[in-house]
């Protein structure tokens, strides 16, 4: 196997107008409350409104626009809790190929249902890593299908990197970005084009406390991959991939961890200020953010809203 190579920014560049006939560009809101309460300027991405309701839409575009067409026909497969799966069988549609989605038993219903209306093949396996890992290695196996990994595939952290890209020139005068961290996709793809395009701004990841291992193996310096996640947050159950800590520990990013009762009080004050429906891995980084204010006191932050496909019988604060 050829070893992993990192994408640059040129590939970002690339990424963006690659992906261009077929994603959205987000807007970014404001909620004046919501910087009273942070004592910062907040600037929320609303990559909720992305084409299937989260940003990976992004680097699954990238990845399927990217292939060969010969390659192309025979399909492409992934692991997915939900919401990377649903991106890449939306993706596969603009192109007409098929899409193998393995999922973990247990995945949030919503998402596998926007799996399913997207054309997704769906291939169930048990709630872990190893699991879905086994899964997709069989499925390519059978199908000849490209794999485009959730995170450590760097046409994905590249899709996901022109997120930066389109903020900056909506918000150019950013001090910071704070963006959701799982497996580490988002966040490599994003510190690799803000270094690039503002290299004095700081980009931070935000991570539940139960599946903090990306905290953890940054404050360590080595790549920590024995947490069992136990987190509302079920898109942010991945553990850190192993070229994404490379990518995160080189740009020095710093990762603030939060408990779900922060994050879920978080995603209620965006459903009440913003008026925007976000899921919890979503809103985990405004409560980064309020957790530690000193850190972004008096800054222009940009805070990206990673998915909006919520399970709304799962939330606690919803009364029937």
């Amino acid at each position: 196997m050829a070893p992993f190579e990192a994408p640059s920014f040129h590939d970002i560049r690339s990424a963006a107008a690659r992906i261009a006939p077929h994603a959205h560009t987000t807007p970014v809101l404001r909620a004046p409350e919501l910087d009273v309460s942070a004592g910062a300027s907040l600037f929320f991405k609303c990559e909720h409104l992305q084409v299937g309701g989260a940003f990976k839409f992004r680097g699954a575009c990238n990845a399927v626009w990217s292939l060969g067409d010969e390659e192309a026909r025979r399909g492409v497969v992934t692991h997915s809790s939900g919401n990377h799966g649903a991106a890449l069988a939306l993706a596969a549609q603009t192109r007409k190929i098929p899409a193998h989605i393995v999922v973990p038993e247990g995945a949030v219903a919503a998402k596998l249902a926007n799996i399913e209306r997207a054309g997704g093949i769906l291939h169930r396996c048990a709630p872990t890593q190893a699991a879905r890992e086994d899964a997709c290695a069989r499925v390519q196996h059978d199908t000849g299908a490209t794999l485009v990994h959730p995170y450590a595939d760097a046409r994905v952290m590249a899709g996901q990197g022109t997120i930066v890209l389109e903020l900056l020139q909506q918000v150019p005068d950013l001090d910071a970005m704070v963006v959701p961290i799982g497996g580490g996709g988002l966040a490599s793809g994003c510190t690799i084009a803000l270094h690039a395009l503002k290299p004095d701004a700081r980009l931070f990841g935000a991570e539940p406390a139960g599946a903090d291992d990306a905290f953890r193996s940054l404050q360590r310096g080595e790549r920590i991959t024995n947490v069992v996640p136990h987190t509302i947050c079920d898109g942010l159950r991945a553990t850190i991939g192993e070229p994404n800590f490379a990518i995160l520990g080189a740009h020095r990013v710093e990762v603030i961890s939060v408990d779900d009762d922060a994050t879920l009080a978080a995603m209620r004050l965006v459903w009440a200020e913003l008026k925007q429906t976000i899921e919890p891995s979503s809103a985990v980084v405004l409560a980064a953010l309020l957790a530690q204010r000193e850190r972004f006191a008096g800054q222009r932050v940009g805070l990206v809203l990673s998915g909006g496909n919520v399970d709304l019988d799962a939330i606690p604060f919803i009364r029937r």
